[in-house]
């Protein structure tokens, strides 16, 4: 159990997953305008490390306030997670993190992350959207500004920037990914279509491959480490399971809820009213 400590499984689950999904392609457009999803969208995930629960995490996207004061933000992506109480024994751990980015999701405008537990970190990465840079800082630490590529998003940016892409079976999904302190270029393989079962549902899927080779950790220690990633084959695909094995165990985070806010927004249902839905995972999206 002592080797738990040694980093984060929602570090490894979401932010890990998705730094590494892309790099710059003349093939891929940015999001359209008409998105695969909106705001009150609300996934919440329960990920074990083998076959124990350890925490949860929540995705959501928020409204921008027009008080942000931050030039260019169109949307607010926001990555929370935590330990159980039961795991807080081994090794507590609490995350917050905001991306903005512009309207179709071109480039990232603004990213903070900050992260209690064993490692305190406060990170601030501000973009320059004149000079294409991006400067990194944590707590007094500040680092010099990195030049940036056209296109450049952060790691939970590139999450939702996937959801905007056709995800055609054997195709390489690449595009310029930041940290704030060096820019990497990640790719993201197109499996195939699956159907899964979870919680006694079927999910018809897209099953997806980030490619690891950059990821440190304990990926780099782990001998042919993969991941793979499952969203729903509809028009929002929405992530419903990431798993992997590394040097320390398997993890699974899995979509146990969803909330989505807006009218008629369950596929095939009639009769909705403007209100905030709620149910369990499975039983959308098939």
């Amino acid at each position: 159990m002592r080797k738990i400590t040694n980093f984060s499984p929602f570090i490894f689950c979401f932010i890990t997953a998705f730094f590494w999904l892309n790099c710059l392609s003349p093939e891929l457009a940015a999001c359209k305008s008409v998105l695969p999803f909106k705001n009150g969208e609300r996934l919440e995930f329960q990920i074990k490390w083998l076959f124990i629960p350890a925490g949860r995490a929540v995705l959501q996207i928020l409204p921008v306030s027009p008080s942000s004061d931050i030039p260019g933000a169109a949307h607010h992506f926001v990555l929370t997670a935590s330990t159980y109480p039961a795991i807080d024994l081994i090794y507590k751990f609490r995350e917050r993190v905001d991306s903005y980015t512009s309207a179709l999701i071109e480039r990232t405008v603004f990213y903070k992350k900050r992260q209690q537990g064993k490692t305190e970190r406060d990170i601030t990465i501000k973009f320059n959207l004149k000079h294409h840079t991006a400067q990194y800082t944590n707590f007094k630490e500040v680092l010099p500004p990195i030049k940036l590529p056209k296109g450049t998003l952060d790691p939970l940016a590139a999450l939702y920037f996937i959801r905007c892409q056709p995800l055609i079976p054997g195709q390489t999904i690449e595009r310029p990914i930041t940290d704030g302190k060096k820019v990497v270029i990640g790719r993201l393989r197109v499996i195939k279509r699956e159907t899964i079962r979870l919680a006694g549902h079927y999910y018809k899927t897209i099953k997806l491959e980030p490619e690891l080779k950059e990821v440190k950790g304990v990926f780099e220690k782990s001998k042919n480490a993969r991941m793979y990633v499952w969203v729903t084959a509809d028009k929002r695909k929405i992530l419903v399971r990431l798993k992997s094995k590394v040097i320390v165990g398997s993890f699974t985070a899995t979509l146990i809820n969803l909330e989505i806010l807006g009218k008629n927004d369950r596929q095939g249902k009639k009769n909705k009213t403007n209100k905030t839905e709620i149910s369990t995972a499975a039983d959308d999206y098939i």
